[in-house]
């Protein structure tokens, strides 16, 4: 259920003093103790009064947008219409950012309010002190009936709401009490959680509770009563949590994490991740939230201090493994959450790294045989927590899953294995490692150890089902993309201009885009697209569309290196010859010198094909495909090296631009 701060019929508002309807708002929770913010009030109440006279209808301020944390000024139900308007008192101009502000109101009412999925939603901002502007409605191609935000002033809001009866007339009319009570079921990004969560709320408020989703505090309350069982009883507990790609594993950490961060209680917890995009990424947004909380609030924090505090629960797993290297005392933490599990390196590649970097001749552990002996040092309790994303090992010397479970066979039997049932799936290639490990240690299955629904893309459940097919080149991805087609574009062209053009059509508000490759793509240069050129990925995701370096720019582009673990609204896939579609098989190529090679060695054929997994699993609303012509004259860009996948992905049904 949505709440507000003030809520009437227009009929009544109108009769109402102002000084009554301010009352009522701080009487709800709003205070008001800001001058300025009083002040708005009494503005937004005239304007109100003076376009509303001929209409009736009911009327909400400070209606809540939950995912984002906010208020909408003001939510008028007239007839069959809802208006969203936001209010920008004194300003003369309708800024870019405030556009956006009022279009992601409506954009996430559209998206997570069930009552809004069907209706028409108008999007307004009022500049009081603007100049006027040419009265346009303009519907977006996604024919969704939400349509472009009006730029209005306080004197022709009223003609506004006018004018909009007349392109839309029919006489139905809005239950405002059914449209308040509505399902709200939104699904965060992993950013939007995250902040949410280190604020001290709750997450399950913002993200879906549907019955065809298993919710994510079933899989957080079993790993809190594991951890709670482990210290109650001395125990060491390892739990292995897998999911689909963007079911909420990372979620589910961090929601672990914070939960286990009282230091009184002695339970203290650590996300750790190998991923050091996403750690970047996660430690920004959270040091610029607590910065930009705490100035609300008053008080001056500066940027260092506020990542210190950030850094204490998400770090990265090279930095924990390195101070306790250093270190030969029990870990501070009780409790310690790997991201990405199947990520750590093998014995090969840590002695390997330990030798050339850290100058240790003799070390002789896997990085799993080394993580797990730093918690084996306390001598009482201590809690792991794997998440384990099936196909997502992406760079040399990851090792798997498997690496985690050969540890504890051959070194820390005393530990007691919970284990999700789908670890055995082939995609998580590990069925002959829990088979060796339970006739030494018991093992325990449990169901709410596995996340099976995919929660990034919010339109459509079968994505990570349909990447996978098309991945394995499985017949069925026709009828699976048959099912998901209504609510999750997907679109294929040759043309890269066609492609941007495509994501800048469908992203509306603040709604983010980019370009996504894989890394070993080095001929698309002729696109203006260079693997070689790092990029900041800090900046990519977080910056706003005035910066160059942005995702939305769409000049930098992002590997499966930068992007695992996090996500975009909508994407563009440019595929390369790396990966050829052959009849029933992919062929693999590494691009060295001036030509292509064979990729022959299994492992690295298992990376390039995972890249491809984690970028075809990076959106959340639809993607756009590019599959270059190639030339002719270019002995690295031949067409026969493009025209094959393109036309196995043509076959599949995707909407070609």
């Amino acid at each position: 259920m949505l709440n507000y701060y003030y809520s009437d019929k227009i009929s009544d508002f109108l009769l109402k003093p102002k000084e009554t309807i301010i009352g009522e708002i701080s009487l709800n929770g709003r205070l008001g103790h800001i001058h300025t913010e009083l002040f708005a009030w009494e503005e937004q109440i005239s304007i109100l009064k003076k376009s509303l006279i001929n209409h009736s209808g009911h009327l909400f301020f400070e209606f809540s947008i939950p995912r984002m944390g906010k208020r909408v000024d003001c939510v008028l139900i007239i007839k069959n219409i809802v208006f969203i308007i936001e209010f920008k008192v004194g300003e003369k101009n309708h800024l870019n950012v405030d556009i956006e502000q009022v279009w992601d109101y409506a954009l996430d009412l559209k998206n997570f309010h069930k009552p809004s999925h069907n209706l028409t939603l108008v999007p307004i901002l009022v500049a009081t002190e603007a100049k006027s502007n040419f009265f346009q409605i303009i519907i977006p191609s996604q024919d969704d009936k939400l349509i472009n935000p009006l730029k209005a002033n306080s004197k022709n809001l009223g003609l506004y709401i006018d004018e909009v009866f007349k392109y839309f007339n029919n006489n139905e009319i809005i239950d405002p009490i059914e449209y308040l009570n509505g399902s709200y079921t939104p699904t965060p990004t992993i950013i939007e959680a995250a902040i949410r969560l280190y604020n001290n709320h709750n997450v399950d408020e913002i993200t879906r509770n549907d019955a065809d989703v298993i919710n994510l505090s079933v899989t957080t309350k079993f790993i809190s009563e594991t951890i709670e069982f482990a210290k109650i009883n001395n125990k060491k507990i390892i739990c292995f949590v897998t999911g689909v790609p963007g079911a909420g594993k990372t979620l589910v950490g961090l929601k672990v994490a914070i939960e286990h961060i009282d230091k009184k209680k002695g339970n203290t917890s650590v996300f750790l991740s190998g991923n050091k995009p996403l750690v970047d990424v996660l430690q920004e947004a959270l040091t610029r939230d607590k910065v930009n909380q705490e100035k609300l609030n008053g008080k001056k924090i500066t940027k260092k201090i506020a990542k210190e505090s950030v850094k204490s629960f998400i770090q990265l797993i090279h930095h924990y493994r390195d101070e306790y290297l250093r270190d030969s005392k029990a870990p501070y933490d009780h409790v310690a959450i790997f991201d990405e599990a199947q990520r750590a390196w093998t014995l090969e590649q840590t002695v390997k790294f330990m030798k050339q970097k850290k100058g240790i001749d003799d070390f002789k552990y896997s990085e799993p045989e080394f993580l797990i002996s730093c918690l084996n040092r306390h001598k009482d309790w201590a809690v792991i927590v794997c998440l384990v994303g099936g196909g997502q090992e992406i760079n040399t010397g990851e090792a798997g899953i498997s690496e985690w479970l050969y540890a504890f066979r051959n070194q820390f039997t005393g530990w007691e294995i919970r284990i999700s049932p789908n670890l055995y799936d082939s995609e998580y290639s590990a069925q002959t490692a829990i088979k060796e490990l339970s006739q030494i240690n018991p093992i325990v299955f449990n169901k709410n150890l596995h996340l099976s629904v995919s929660l990034r893309s919010f339109r459509s459940e079968y994505l990570s089902k349909l990447v996978k097919e098309i991945l394995d080149i499985d017949e069925n991805a026709i009828n699976t993309f048959k099912q998901l087609e209504d609510k999750y574009p997907i679109a294929l062209t040759r043309n890269i201009d066609k492609a941007k053009n495509w994501l800048k059509e469908k992203a509306r508000g603040s709604e983010r885009y980019g370009i996504v490759v894989s890394s070993q793509a080095y001929r698309l240069k002729p696109l203006a697209i260079d693997v070689k050129t790092k990029i900041n990925h800090v900046n990519w995701f977080l910056e706003g569309k005035d910066d160059i370096r942005s995702s939305y720019f769409l000049e930098d582009v992002a590997t499966e290196f930068q992007v695992q673990g996090l996500e975009l609204d909508w994407t563009c896939v440019t595929w390369d010859g790396d990966l050829r579609y052959n009849e029933n098989f992919w062929k693999t190529f590494s691009f060295v010198g001036n030509k292509w090679q064979n990729i022959n060695k299994e492992i690295r054929k298992k990376y390039l094909i995972n890249a491809y997994r984690v970028l075809l699993t990076r959106a959340r609303q639809g993607m756009v495909i590019v599959i270059p012509e190639g030339n002719l004259e270019d002995e690295t860009r031949k067409p026969e090296f493009y025209n094959s996948t393109f036309n196995y992905l043509k076959n599949i049904g995707f909407h070609i631009l």
